[in-house]
Order: structure tokens, then sequence, then C-alpha cells
């Protein structure tokens, strides 16, 4: 089979998935399926952040003092990494939509995820070496399987724009975007809650 047979089918196969109904899905941007999947993230995230608020109720003092021991102005700065990296992946949507090349766009998005990771990457190096871990408190095991959790849903955004670069459709790059910017938005709640709220 060609790689324009491949393509053709393809995008048969797109076609009739967006003639299913979908129901209210039907109107988002993107595939369907990515949404199911970002509403079932949004529901992980959400158990998670509420249990964290949970324990802190439950144990104030630990986690004042747990807090102190985070980067908030690494978690400010990363906050405004991820927001630019979402706006660069909107444009590059507008972009693709007016016929323009949205390639340079979304490899600035994800340079910016990139330089995500490393900062997580700065403030996980920095607690380690102050001999804080995952079983240092309650406050710090939520702390890295919430921060943790967000990370790896980040490398998998970049992996999901490795692939859109490569068949940047409108259709694939809304279905990327939606993601990502499920990830901003869940990570505009982790800093608050973790690093802001006592």
């Amino acid at each position: 089979m060609t790689l324009a047979q491949t393509y053709r089918e393809t995008e048969e196969q797109t076609s009739e998935a967006q003639t299913a109904d979908w129901g209210p899905l039907n109107g988002l941007p993107g595939n369907p399926m990515m949404w199911i999947l970002i509403l079932g993230e949004l529901a992980v995230f959400g158990a998670l952040l509420l249990g964290f608020s949970v324990a802190r109720t439950l144990d104030p003092a630990t986690f004042a003092d747990a807090q102190n021991h985070l980067h908030r102005v690494l978690g400010g700065l990363n906050t405004l990494v991820l927001v630019t990296s979402g706006f660069l992946v909107a444009a590059a949507i507008w972009h693709r939509r007016e016929g323009r090349d949205a390639r340079l766009l979304l490899l600035s998005g994800m340079a910016l995820g990139l330089v995500f990771i490393a900062v997580k990457g700065v403030e996980y190096g920095d607690l380690i070496a102050a001999g804080i871990g995952i079983e240092t408190n309650t406050f710090f095991q939520l702390y890295f399987l919430i921060t943790g959790f967000h990370a790896a849903h980040i490398i998998l955004g970049l992996i999901i724009f490795a692939i859109v670069y490569f068949a940047d459709s409108i259709e694939n790059l809304e279905t990327g975007a939606a993601f990502w910017h499920m990830l901003d938005m869940v990570w505009v709640l982790i800093y608050p809650i973790i690093y802001l709220v006592r």
C-alpha cells in the first residue's frame, strides 16, 4: 500500500468518525474520542486534588510546614511557561485554518513543554538533594503523585504533538490542542492548591 493510499484511507476513516453521532461531543473541536479521554483525566485529577485538600484539612500543620520547602517561583514560572505554550498551540491552529504552515508555532509550543519538564526536574532534584522524597510525609506523597502524574501527561502531550507535526490537519491539531489545554487548566489548579493555598 502506498503512502497516498494510506493517507486517503485515513481521511475516509476520519470522515466516517466525523459523521458518527457523538451527541454533545459532536460540537467540540478535534476528535470526540479525545474528549472522552479528557473527561476521564479531569475526573482523576479532580479526585487527586480533592484528596489533597481533605488531607490538608486533617493535618494543616504538616502541610503548611512541607509547603515551605516548595519552589513557589519555579511553580509560577512553570505556570507562565505552560500557558504560553497553550497560546502558541492555539495560534498554530489559527495559522493552519488560514492555510499557513503551523509547524513552527507547534514546535515552539513543544519546546516550552520541554522547558516545563526541565523546570519540574530542577524542583524534584532540589527536594531530593534536601532529603525530601515521596516517603517524607503525606504532603510529599501527594505532591509527587499529583505533579508526577501531570508531568507524565505533559510527556504524552509532547508525543501526541510529535505525531501531529507530521500530520498537521486541522482536526489533528485541534485534537492535540484539546489535550494540551486540559493540561494547562489542570496545572492552573494544581499550582495554587499545592503551592499557595494554606
